[in-house]
């Protein structure tokens, strides 16, 4: 008799065991999906930010969705869509691999090649993924605001114009400083570069500045003397270089070698991180370069963004080399926890309308959204940053935009003084 009775208590036990709520380790992940051109130091470095944001989320218990909390998991997948001559359609059909095969419940980064993204755009809307993206085409916004309905599942972390926008600023301070008003313009010719270079030439135009020149060079060019040679001649007083491409940092090389009086301020992303100095030396100083957001580069002024940046270095041991991604990208991965445990839920449109009213204090600035874009200013407290820096004596970075986060001034070439 107490045989059996013992026997029906260990089968009741273990009905309840098997019917009751499953425990945060057992429990199925939130699958955040990552397609981009990984083979590139930014999207590299900007798994590798969530990555950690994920493992951060984890070791607290994970993602509380409605009374249960549960785990991230990260699946990626090389879409190869910012590599040279790649096609479109072949980083569609990565992304698409990965939504049909693993399943994710969300994307983040996202395309690294801004005509990837917009191409992409449609993909997300087809199977209602909602996504956080980094490319910076301007027209990201007009697509979505052509048609709100079927393009609410994308979000974006970065806006070209937010980079035109700087640029202006820092310009105007340089014609106050030091009277420039001359600018040779030499860009990629991607998309999103060009965008840059272009609406920098109208305002250059409206402004009283003379546009010298204005050079697009292909992905993976790798002479640059042609430009360096026309600006020194024509008497530039700034060069506007903007360019994501490995080879790029040449340009540098070569402004050094040719002693280009012309101070370069844009975007060289060979010459953004610490390694810049190691790599090329001292033909680098001198060179001023916008930083895509804080916390890809460490502020005095602005701990969250130091924080982030020593923790990466930590964790993976090196620290972030690229001025793009990866601070983004870690954001990213916590505005969407956040919105899903406000939503309660994993439903799409509930996690959408909570992205939409995103207000965190994050590693890139206070993040808030717009035409689901995030909103960019000056002054971290009050909203997303860019950082501004200058190459000086002794491989230092040294911040010199917006005032609120600056820890110097802009200077000329040392041979042009």
């Amino acid at each position: 008799m107490w045989r059996s009775l013992c026997r029906g208590c260990l089968i009741v036990g273990l009905l309840a065991f098997l019917s009751a709520p499953l425990t945060t380790w057992a429990a199925d992940p939130i699958v955040i999906g990552v397609p981009s051109s990984l083979k590139t130091l930014e999207a590299s470095e900007g798994l590798k930010a969530i990555r950690m944001a994920v493992e951060e989320i984890n070791a607290k218990g994970g993602v509380l969705v409605g009374t249960r909390k549960r785990p991230f998991s990260v699946e990626s997948i090389d879409t190869r869509g910012g590599e040279p001559g790649v096609p479109i359609s072949d980083a569609l059909m990565a992304i698409e691999k990965l939504f049909l095969e693993k399943k994710p419940d969300a994307v983040v980064l996202g395309p690294f090649r801004s005509e990837v993204l917009l191409a992409a755009m449609d993909l997300y809307a087809k199977y209602k993924m909602l996504s956080i993206n980094v490319a910076m085409t301007p027209k990201f916004v007009s697509k979505y605001k052509s048609n709100p309905e079927k393009y609410k599942y994308c979000f974006r972390m970065l806006d070209a114009r937010f980079v035109v926008g700087y640029l202006m600023k820092v310009m105007s301070k340089l014609k106050k400083d030091y009277h420039f008003d001359k600018v040779y313009i030499v860009v990629q010719d991607v998309l999103w570069a060009n965008a840059i270079g272009k609406g920098m030439k109208k305002w250059f135009t409206k402004t009283g500045w003379q546009v010298l020149g204005f050079d697009a060079y292909p992905t993976g060019a790798r002479d640059f003397s042609a430009t360096l040679i026309k600006a020194k001649k024509s008497g530039a007083q700034v060069l506007m270089p903007i360019f994501d491409m490995s080879s790029s940092g040449i340009l540098a090389l070569q402004w050094s070698d040719m002693r280009v009086p012309a101070v370069p301020v844009g975007f060289i992303s060979p010459l953004m991180g610490s390694n810049a100095y190691k790599t090329f030396g001292d033909p680098i100083v001198g060179v001023v370069n916008i930083v895509f957001q804080a916390g890809n580069i460490p502020l005095k002024k602005y701990p969250p963004a130091t924080r982030f940046y020593e923790a990466y270095k930590k964790r993976w041991g090196k620290e972030l080399q690229s001025g793009h991604m990866p601070a983004e990208a870690y954001d990213s991965v916590y505005m969407l926890a956040r919105a899903i445990e406000n939503a309660g839920s994993l439903d799409r449109n509930r996690v959408i309308k909570e992205l939409e009213k995103t207000d965190m204090k994050g590693t890139i600035g206070r993040i808030r959204i717009k035409d689901h874009q995030i909103v960019f200013g000056e002054n971290p407290h009050e909203n997303a940053i860019l950082v501004v820096y200058q190459w000086k004596k002794g491989g230092k970075r040294v911040p010199v935009f917006p005032t609120s986060i600056a820890e110097g001034v802009i200077e000329k070439p040392s041979w042009a003084k």
